[in-house]
């Protein structure tokens, strides 16, 4: 089945959709396992971010294709269950066998849980993400452009960045595990959970359909953007347990960091603005309910 594209063209409906992002992802994933086997060996990281890159371009190169830049969407949760293989690839020998498998199965979860999400929500390639069309009609740059950089690049580099405590984590760490994983276990488990609760919630009051309503129920009582609170909590987690396997890798922070301030000075506001602007109410709502960290309403 086929739909129609803004500008009139023919695109493909919703379960063709998916069958072209599984195969531009599978031609992806090929051209990062033949990077990898290029790159040399001795230069992990290298290696990794070289695959990463090409990876991506082969998902820019398909949105180019399709005019339509919400091609990369699952590409934040795809990619990370990757490096864990990577750097489990790349292990040593004496690294802990109980936090490789604790790191595995809080990625998977995380990685299935949040694209399951996208998928049961994504319209197909009929649709692209409206902040992408925002991000064209304001940069003072081509269409392409704004796309590769903006769209590809820049998350590329933020999910590269938030996984490099993947390294010691499953690789490089040798510390046996103890308390400061239990806290790490504690933190990412229970930002996935959040996560996971906040979207569910939302995906529930989004099937009332109610013109201009405001989300301010459950978690969303205390915190506008819960599930990015969620989000940020399972880069930080990862964070942890790299830390607990090695101390000496603690600048891997700048990861969780770029997480946070990416979500603060961009992701939060840009959403912000769109509701202030279709829903009345939600300047007064954005006065009583803060942005990220929760705590009661404000009167």
């Amino acid at each position: 089945m086929s739909d129609h594209g803004h500008d009139g063209a023919a695109r493909p409906g919703r379960s063709d959709s998916f069958g072209i992002v599984t195969l531009a992802y599978l031609v992806a994933l090929t051209a990062a396992l033949w990077t990898v086997a290029w790159c040399d060996p001795a230069r992990p990281f290298w290696s990794l971010a070289m695959a990463d890159l090409v990876a991506t371009l082969v998902i820019f190169a398909s949105s180019i294709k399709l005019d339509n830049g919400s091609m990369y969407d699952a590409y934040w949760s795809v990619a990370p269950p990757f490096f864990v293989a990577f750097w489990i690839g790349h292990a040593a020998a004496d690294a802990s066998s109980l936090r490789q498998a604790l790191v595995t199965a809080l990625v998977l979860a995380w990685a299935i849980r949040l694209t399951w999400n996208w998928a049961r929500g994504w319209q197909g390639l009929h649709h692209e993400d409206w902040r992408y069309t925002d991000l064209y009609a304001q940069a003072p740059l081509p269409k392409w452009l704004v796309s590769l950089l903006g769209i590809h690049v820049f998350p590329t580099i933020q999910v590269f960045l938030g996984g490099l405590a993947l390294a010691p984590a499953l690789a490089y760490g040798t510390a046996p595990v103890g308390f400061l994983d239990g806290v790490a276990l504690l933190v990412t488990g229970a930002a996935i959970l959040l996560e996971a609760v906040a979207d569910e919630q939302m995906r529930a009051f989004a099937r009332t359909k109610e013109p201009g309503a405001i989300m301010n129920r459950g978690l969303w009582a205390w915190s506008r953007h819960p599930n990015y609170l969620g989000e940020l909590g399972f880069w930080w987690g990862l964070w942890l347990f790299g830390v607990a396997a090695d101390a000496s890798w603690w600048w891997t922070v700048v990861g969780p960091v770029a997480m946070t301030v990416m979500f603060l000075a961009a992701s939060i506001p840009m959403l912000d603005r769109r509701s202030a602007a279709r829903r009345p109410g939600y300047e007064e709502h954005m006065r009583r309910v803060p942005a990220l960290w929760p705590r009661h309403p404000r009167a």
